[in-house]
């Protein structure tokens, strides 16, 4: 427990982060994350961020040390994919018992599970989580797997970010933490190049990483280590020989990118790969930081012709959309890094920001969001379903784009909806990726579903049938048409 909230002050202390320096040094101890409230649903736990971060690494086993349910929702849970390599799907657990934790028999069983995994799958490395059970008996997994390394001959990380440890962003942290501390730097490559770059917060969501490595492939630049997405682990252990880094979601590993920049000279920049222009100038960046670093500088030439090329393509692929979707109002109910890179995105095409929310978002990001609406009225920390319902309701946006949670508030208010954030089974990064985003919202849009059920129900109508049935008795004394006719004559008002 020490080593742990040693760790947990060091990481919080950030001095990359504009708003943490502009504390004094009690006050950055603290972090910005609020603690949690046990029983809560506070949107994850440190235990669920190191998994979302380390997941995405797809050669190596994920082990986590404590009770079943600490494993029950793991797998696929942040909407990666994989080029190759399936283990890490496959779940790992200890499953340990009352009686085993009574009995003291954790490390035990820890030990016997990784020898168990070693001996089936000979993953290049072990990734082993600690839990809030394991951390509060006291079990350590530092020693066990320090030991197990050696007896079985292939590095085996412990990642020390039990759930009770604070908030899902804080396992973020520490999982960037573990990597500096037991992988990144532990292989010295033998092909190092003046093109080598990581990619750091990338989660290569739907496979969207896909739709942008062939833009760098073509420029003659290598993805050193996507630190997480798609990642195999000797990439990771080498990733320190790259020369240039690109950062997309500060928020998440802001504190491995500032550290490797330390420790191994590795410039990094903030970019996004959502929009066109923000793809291009992400681009930009990368060629500019590789010339800084040694590179030649005929890339950059060769960078603006690639960008000139891929920007006429899609502008013209999303001429076709424009007409369709101008003016269209758009409501933003995510957070981190999306909140101004799709904002960007869809500003470019002539859709309407009406809203976008900032509850997960660095001060940076926040900035970034001003200076792109002009307004600060758009810009929310959070709202609750009830105000998201009445502004749906209201008809004060034509769509909203969000994450699962909130889709049930935009289907109830009979408003489109699409999924933005990792459950989402479409690509969004890149130039063909803008083009599908705009595409998606022009189908949801239009679909033809929203016009059907924006009219009233039958029963809804049953007033103005009984109404017209009083009059037309008045008329014909037997009412026999509409008495035998009431659900077509149900129907022509409802859509009167």
């Amino acid at each position: 427990m020490p080593l742990l909230n040693a760790k947990v002050q060091d990481v919080f202390d950030e001095p990359a982060c504009e708003k943490n320096r502009s504390k004094d040094s009690k006050a950055r101890k603290n972090g910005c994350s609020k603690p949690l409230i046990p029983g809560a649903a506070a949107g994850g736990c440190a235990f669920d961020g190191a998994k979302i971060v380390l997941q995405p690494i797809t050669d190596v086993a994920h082990l986590i040390h404590g009770p079943l349910g600490c494993e029950g929702n793991s797998w696929d849970n942040r909407g990666s994919a994989s080029s190759g390599p399936t283990l890490w799907r496959t779940s790992f657990t200890t499953d340990l018992t009352e009686t085993e934790v009574v009995m003291g028999h954790g490390e035990r069983k820890l030990f016997k599970a990784i020898r168990e995994i070693k001996e089936a799958y000979a993953p290049p490395a072990i990734f082993v989580y600690s839990t809030c059970v394991t951390a509060l008996i006291g079990d350590d997994i530092e020693a066990v797997c320090k030991r197990a390394a050696e007896k079985f001959g292939l590095p085996v990380v412990p990642v020390n970010a039990p759930g009770f440890a604070g908030s899902k962003n804080l396992g973020n942290k520490l999982a960037g933490e573990a990597l500096l501390d037991h992988v990144i730097g532990s292989v010295e490559p033998n092909d190092v190049t003046a093109y080598d770059i990581n990619i750091i917060g990338e989660f290569n969501l739907s496979g969207e990483f896909w739709l942008v490595k062939p833009l760098l492939d073509r420029l003659g630049i290598r993805v050193r280590a996507c630190i997480p997405g798609d990642a195999r682990y000797l990439d990771i252990a080498s990733a320190h020989r790259a020369k240039a880094s690109m950062l997309v979601c500060s928020t998440a590993l802001i504190n491995l990118a500032r550290k490797m920049e330390e420790l191994w000279d590795i410039p990094f920049f903030e970019g996004s790969f959502y929009g066109i222009t923000d793809t291009s100038e992400a681009l930009r960046q990368i060629a500019k930081l590789l010339v800084m670093q040694g590179a030649d500088p005929e890339i950059l030439e060769r960078t603006e012709a690639l960008i000139a090329e891929e920007e006429a393509i899609a502008w013209m692929k999303l001429a076709a959309y424009r007409p369709r979707l101008e003016g269209k109002r758009v409501l933003l109910n995510t957070g981190g890094v999306k909140s101004w890179s799709v904002v960007h995105a869809l500003m470019e095409v002539g859709i309407e920001i009406v809203g976008t929310s900032v509850k997960k978002s660095t001060p940076e990001d926040k900035e970034r969001i001003k200076q792109l609406l002009k307004d600060e009225n758009h810009l929310f920390e959070s709202m609750a379903p009830r105000e998201l319902y009445n502004m749906l309701a209201d008809g004060k946006a034509d769509i909203m784009l969000s994450g699962g949670r909130t889709q049930f508030i935009a289907l109830k208010a009979k408003t489109p909806w699409l999924d933005i954030n990792q459950e989402r089974h479409h690509p969004y990064a890149g130039y063909d990726g803008m083009v599908e985003l705009v595409r998606q919202i022009d189908l949801a849009i239009h679909n033809p579903i929203w016009m059907e059920v924006r009219e009233p129900a039958p029963w809804e109508c049953q007033h103005a049938v009984e109404e017209e049935l009083t009059n037309t008795k008045s008329e014909n004394e037997t009412g026999y048409v509409l008495q035998n006719f009431v659900g077509a004559v149900a129907g022509s008002f409802c859509k009167r």
